[in-house]
């Protein structure tokens, strides 16, 4: 539920339940406050304890009190008194007479039989008129006048309505009532300014506390998401910041972790060809090459040793401008069959030097398009070749180069027969400098940055490359290209042909 929503809620509830409380207690005050405020005691008093009367009532009862008072023998007349009666019945109340302890007069409109034990004795002085009484459950409120007879017997006159129970009750508990409907005032008002600071203020603070936690660097908290207002939804949005900037403070951290591993493993790597150059130089120079032949040998391993520095630095170079996203591919399609027939070709003398044997696993029966850079797909192809032939350790050896198509992708499987990569070093070997040698002998294990480099191509065409190998018995690098469409819509080249080639 959306804050908006909380809040018109809120406030609507807070306006209904205040008009509810205020029309109940106006309802109650108009039915029993007497509006008199001179008197505290007065003031709880009911209307009709003062007034009992209508208007019509009143009148009738005004012309009964003067004849009380003037003629009092009148209110003997039957006649009469059923014409005054009759009127009464009109507005709903009735007439009584009494004389002495007799009855003279009594309205049927009551029907209670046991009225006249239930009025008030005589009071002549007449200081309270107007009272109530109830008989059971029946309410009933009055208004008499005593008087005397010509001959002196005391009579009375009562103008009587029968009302609703609930005027008295009401009376007898207005101020319980009205102090339950203030306490409901404030128990409403108190929980709903509870439901607000739950879900408006609490998520408010926890979010303030959160940047008070990034501003001392600790990123390691977790923001509460179970809300799904708009709260809720800032709050997850700065969870999610928080965890990016995490990750990125991680990333940094790494970065630096990984800058000065790359500096230490290049240095090394440059050390040990320098240090070989320093020395056979040095040999030179004392005169240990004293003839011709030691001379040339002295000569030919410094221009090696110079090669290879002049190769890794160009590895260098080229890893850091791929990792930078600085050197550009420029793609087009290519046939991945004359493609790596090319690459064999290129290879066939220097692995026949080797003793490896370089050949086709399953080869297509027709071309298949791929969309490559051609000149860094070669890159990519020599470094794992030139990766497996450095781990070849049996009598014979050999590599098996196999292509399998799919409708969108075409996979390349370079396969030998060598030493194979045991289950720890296989997450890391495509990690730059990383050797699975331990002794990290750049004659037999490379630079380190070879299949680094393959791993940035390929990914860098969109396509993935993983490994998979068994120790004692051989390797199988796998690389995946997105394969141009197909106009003609079959497959017939995905069934490949075993055509191997020397």
């Amino acid at each position: 539920m959306s804050i908006r929503i909380k809040l018109l809620l809120s406030y609507t509830g807070m306006l209904l339940v205040s008009l509810l409380v205020f029309a109940l207690t106006a309802s109650l005050f108009t039915i029993a406050a007497t509006g008199d405020i001179h008197s505290f005691r007065d003031f709880y008093k009911v209307h009709y304890q003062l007034n009992p009367l209508t208007e019509e009532e009143e009148s009738i009862f005004l012309e009964l009190k003067y004849l009380a008072k003037n003629e009092p023998d009148e209110l003997m007349n039957q006649e009469l008194l059923q014409d005054y009666d009759f009127k009464l019945k009109t507005v709903r109340a009735g007439l009584y007479v009494r004389r002495e302890s007799n009855q003279v007069f009594e309205s049927h409109t009551f029907n209670q039989p046991e009225l006249e034990e239930h009025l008030p004795p005589y009071e002549l002085d007449n200081h309270h008129i107007r009272d109530t009484f109830n008989i059971g459950e029946r309410f009933y409120a009055y208004a008499k006048f005593d008087f005397r007879y010509s001959d002196g017997a005391k009579g009375s006159v009562y103008v009587i309505h029968e009302r609703s129970p609930f005027g008295e009750v009401t009376r007898k508990l207005l101020p319980m009532i009205v102090v339950l409907l203030i306490g409901i005032i404030v128990i409403a008002n108190a929980m709903l300014y509870r439901w607000i600071t739950r879900s408006v203020v609490k998520p408010l603070n926890l979010l303030r506390s959160s940047t008070e936690h990034i501003m001392e660097g600790n990123l390691q908290f977790a923001l509460d998401l179970r809300s799904k207002d708009e709260i809720g939804l800032l709050n997850e949005a700065f969870e999610n910041m928080r965890k990016r900037l995490y990750e990125s403070v991680q990333l940094r951290l790494q970065d630096e972790e990984n800058r000065k591993e790359l500096i230490s493993n290049i240095s090394h790597d440059l050390r040990t060809p320098i240090t070989n150059i320093k020395g056979y130089i040095e040999g030179i120079r004392d005169g240990v090459a004293d003839t011709p032949e030691k001379m040339d040998k002295y000569v030919n391993i410094i221009y090696s040793k110079t090669i290879d520095l002049d190769k890794l630095v160009d590895e260098l170079f080229l890893y850091s401008k791929l990792d930078l996203k600085q050197i550009p591919f420029l793609f087009e399609n290519v046939s991945i069959v004359s493609f790596l027939d090319d690459c064999m070709d290129e290879l066939h003398y220097e692995m026949e030097e080797k003793g490896i044997l370089l050949k086709w696993g399953e080869r297509p029966s027709r071309d298949i398009e791929v969309v490559a850079d051609l000149e860094k797909l070669k890159r990519a192809m020599l470094n794992i070749i030139g990766n497996a032939q450095n781990f070849m350790n049996k009598k014979d050896k050999f590599i098996l180069i196999s292509v399998q198509a799919s409708p969108e992708w075409v996979t390349v499987e370079i396969q030998d027969n060598g030493m194979g990569i045991s289950s720890e070093d296989i997450p890391h070997i495509f990690e730059r400098f990383y050797r699975a040698e331990r002794s990290r002998n750049s004659s037999t294990g490379g630079s380190g940055l070879g299949l680094a480099i393959a791993r940035q191509i390929i990914e860098g065409h969109g396509g993935s490359i993983w490994v998979s190998s068994e120790l004692g018995v051989g390797t199988s690098f796998y690389f995946k290209l997105r394969r141009t469409k197909d106009l003609g819509g079959t497959h017939a080249d995905d069934n490949p042909d075993s055509d191997h080639r020397g």
